[in-house]
């Protein structure tokens, strides 16, 4: 703060920050030009007569409550005129206000931030503090639920843009007294509001002291992309490597079961996108369907999912390489192989594949939903069929980039989809330059970029790298929910039973 506004001499003496005086006028002046309120249509100052004392109310329209300012004016009003001659201005205003998010703050750059955070302040003539009334109101759409979150059966609610609603949600559904939500705030010019939410008594202490301290260290003027600034900024290395190490989710249920197993979770004010931290590769492909089914309908939805997950990422290298190389191939797959090649050779078939994806899935998200439909039908026609007809693509190339399609939308976490994308486009560009040895490699190397990886000093193939027998198996088998009574290790949680022990039940 104090670096954001050194340049102002109204609120900042020698490095120190400058507090209110008693001169009313003084203390107006001062904030009416560092607000702007000259040039500014939305700032509001409303002065009023208080008990024969002057005041003035601060605050910025639209991100206030009206009717609270009215009442609280209503009831200032009232005040006998002698009021403040035999009990302080704290004390009788402080009754006379009536509502419940009541401060008082002194530091003239504080009681900027509140008036721009929404808050209004007043200042009273004969004061050295200034009251704060946290009326602010956001506009803010209601909790609906996520789009690339959707469950069949479930809640239908999901986090807003609003912080306030995004922690009433978690405290919905954890109400528990070790729920800790820390405040900071992030940016000298944007101090967005950012939350740290953790059990006290289960999360690791070091991990939340790490993201506390990286988050508190941040030296930036605004983080206006929200979410994704943070992990940028507190994950160093972060920027060229495209797999997650933080999850995003915008459910509350999903951000609640990781606090529970002793995860941290990160929230920024603007943003419905929660962090999930840490987070491995495996954490990314699971989905909350898995947890509202029969344990063994679970598992096979499961078992569906990664083998989408799975195909997406090597199904197109791998028919490029047997078609390239077809001596790979033993006599009863022959029929693997193209019957006609095209008039384009096969790598290139599939480059022109991978990017008319793209294409096709960024028009999508930038096309109006009732034009959608015509989108995907424009698509097919033009892109498959006509494509097909005049030799430009195989229908081989165009089957299998479908499946390779179905599977990224298979994954749940957005993030990793587009990651699994890079990489198949990695292995796609190795196969097909150097054939059998450019496919081994290209996999060698996506695996070591997997293994050297990691989320806030967990591996990121944890449990399988290093292998955890017990967790391992709760990644393959969606397990009843009486079996899951130990919280994950690599977390180093403080409390490692999510169940009451054998001992405990009896006694109960």
């Amino acid at each position: 703060m104090q670096e954001a506004l050194e340049g102002s001499v109204f609120l900042f003496k020698k490095g120190q920050p400058v507090c209110m005086g008693r001169d009313y006028d003084k203390n107006l002046n001062i904030l009416k030009r560092e607000l702007g309120q000259e040039e500014n249509f939305d700032i509001i100052v409303r002065e009023i007569n208080v008990a024969g004392k002057k005041g003035a109310f601060i605050c910025i329209d639209g991100l206030v409550k009206d009717d609270i300012l009215t009442e609280v004016m209503q009831s200032l009003y009232r005040l006998p005129k002698r009021g403040f001659a035999f009990r302080s201005f704290k004390t009788v205003l402080g009754e006379a206000i009536p509502y419940i998010e009541l401060n008082v703050e002194n530091r003239i750059d504080e009681l900027l931030y509140f008036v721009l955070s929404g808050a209004i302040i007043f200042v009273v003539d004969g004061s050295d503090e200034a009251f704060v009334i946290d009326a602010r109101t956001y506009p803010a759409r209601d909790p609906e639920e996520p789009d690339t979150e959707r469950v069949v059966r479930g809640s239908r609610d999901g986090f807003t843009e609003t912080i306030v609603f995004n922690t009433a949600l978690l405290r919905r559904r954890i109400r528990d007294p070790m729920l800790r939500v820390n405040l900071l705030r992030v940016g000298k010019r944007s101090k967005a509001d950012v939350c740290i939410c953790y059990l006290k008594d289960v999360a690791d202490p070091s991990l939340v002291r790490d993201i506390r301290e990286k988050i508190s260290n941040i030296n930036i003027d605004a983080v206006p992309m929200a979410e994704k600034s943070i992990e940028e900024l507190i994950i160093p290395g972060n920027s060229w490597n495209p797999f997650p190490r933080v999850r995003y989710t915008e459910r509350p249920d999903v951000a609640a079961v990781h606090l529970i197993e002793g995860h941290v979770l990160i929230m920024v004010d603007t943003s419905p996108s929660v962090m999930i931290a840490p987070a491995t590769y495996f954490h990314h492909i699971q989905h909350a369907e898995e947890y509202r089914q029969n344990p063994l309908v679970g598992t096979y939805i499961r078992w569906v999912r990664f083998f989408a997950i799975a195909a997406s990422l090597i199904i197109t290298p791998l028919w490029l390489l047997l078609a390239l190389s077809p001596e790979l191939l033993p006599a009863s797959l022959e029929f693997i192989g193209p019957k006609e090649a095209g008039n384009v050779p096969l790598f290139f078939q599939f480059i022109i594949a991978e990017i008319s994806l793209d294409l096709i899935r960024m028009a999508a998200i930038h096309t109006p939903s009732p034009l959608a439909t015509a989108l995907g039908v424009i698509a097919a026609l033009l892109i498959g069929d006509i494509a097909v007809t005049i030799g430009l693509l195989a229908p081989e190339v165009i089957l299998y980039t479908a499946v390779v399609a179905v599977g990224s939308y298979s994954t749940p976490s957005y993030e990793m989809a587009m990651a699994n994308r890079l990489m198949r486009f990695f292995i796609l560009l190795g196969t097909g330059f150097f054939r059998l040895p450019g496919f081994i490699i290209t996999i060698v190397i996506s695996l070591l970029v997997l293994v050297f990886t990691r989320s806030f000093n967990v591996p990121y193939l944890w449990p399988l790298i290093p292998f955890n027998y017990r967790a391992f198996k709760s990644i393959l088998l969606r397990s009843p929910v009486p079996v899951q009574d130990i919280r994950p290790e690599i977390l180093r949680p403080q409390d490692a039973s999510r169940q009451p022990s054998p001992a405990f039940k009896k006694r109960g």
